[in-house]
């Protein structure tokens, strides 16, 4: 009961009667410490440990957010996501993106240090990765023309343009149909053509990601692709979401030696198998299952099913007319034999 009228209940006195729990927090929150009742006080769910495994020492800083409770851009959000303009593949994976617009609210999006892109107007701050990288798909459209085949920028690509020519107004002009801008370093021609490619790339038709992105990156990117252009014809049109691949019930893990490359796995049990296996671990946002001992067990069934080919083989055709021997090297035989496809994913 305590728990369903802390999530779902309604107030029943105070400034905030009649409104629902959660619309009432941050009222009653705000309205405790302008009366000078409550000071904000913030502690962590759990002991942080690093990458480095290390425990780490949380500390309450200055912080920029994105409000992404915002009503009228939650709603537009949304709206994109039960239309049909948007596909998810799977209802777990649509029943979770509509959880996760209710629930997110205020993000984080900032850091003090580590490799991003600097926050305009607070230049101590570098964008944190997962808010950074939203929109950087249609980047991706204009890049080969950008880009003299590196990533620092030390070479121009075809068109001539430096990184310093692309300013704001720019940008504008190719991704927002902005007017050409005044006292522009790149010929109207050459933006004309980085509109072109943008308009015929975009928008993006699908996006894969891992589940665990739904929570932040993937719907971040939502909004913030209706905050950039606020045109529901540029929107994502779909993400397919995976869950993560476990090697025999437990997590890929390299410190622990519970980890197989793919390589590793073709090296060990032979195309055939591992693809059987890959096929039998599962799929959509349940995590996939590699079972060693499955792959194993396919070898030798495998194995089986080439002898059982053979002996059926010589039952129906003279002895002499046929050599097995030669068959192994001999794909063409073998695929009329078993059409097999995978024997051209791996040289």
């Amino acid at each position: 009961m305590y728990l369903k009228g802390f999530y779902h209940g309604k107030m029943l006195v105070g400034i905030c009667e009649g409104e629902g729990v959660e619309k009432a927090k941050p009222k009653v929150k705000q309205h405790l410490i302008e009366a000078g009742l409550a000071v904000p006080y913030y502690e962590p769910e759990s002991e942080i440990i690093s990458r480095t495994g290390d425990v780490c020492i949380v500390a309450s800083c200055y912080q920029w957010f994105m409000t992404y409770g915002e009503d009228e851009w939650k709603e537009y959000v949304r709206k994109h996501l039960l239309s049909d303009n948007f596909k998810a593949y799977n209802t777990k994976t649509q029943h979770e993106f509509e959880l996760i617009i209710d629930w997110l609210k205020e993000w984080g999006c900032t850091r003090t240090q580590g490799l991003g892109t600097t926050l305009p107007w607070d230049k101590e701050f570098v964008i944190e990765s997962l808010s950074d990288s939203t929109i950087y798909m249609s980047y991706y459209t204009v890049a080969g023309l950008l880009q003299g085949g590196v990533m620092d920028g030390s070479s121009v690509g075809p068109l001539g343009i430096k990184p310093e020519d692309m300013t704001h107004a720019c940008w504008d002009f190719v991704f927002k149909k902005g007017a050409y801008p005044d006292d522009c370093a790149v010929s109207k021609e050459n933006l004309t053509k980085l509109r072109h490619e943008f308009e015929y790339w975009y928008p993006m038709d699908l996006r894969c990601s891992g589940r665990d992105l739904i929570r932040n990156h993937l719907t971040m990117a939502l909004y913030n692709h209706q905050a950039i252009w606020e045109d529901e014809k540029l929107m994502p049109r779909s993400f397919y979401c995976n869950g993560w691949m476990i090697i025999n019930g437990e997590k890929m893990s390299k410190s622990t030696g519970n980890f197989l490359t793919l390589r590793d796995c073709i090296n060990k049990f032979g195309v055939d198998a591992t693809r059987i296996t890959l096929a039998d671990a599962g799929d959509g946002l349940d995590d996939a299952n590699f079972e060693t001992d499955v792959a194993n067990s396919t070898v030798l069934k495998l194995f089986t099913f080439e002898k059982w080919i053979q002996d059926h083989i010589k039952s129906a055709i003279p002895e002499g007319q046929i050599d097995f021997k030669d068959c192994r090297n001999n794909k063409e035989l073998w695929d009329n034999i078993f059409e097999n496809a995978i024997n051209y994913g791996v040289e």
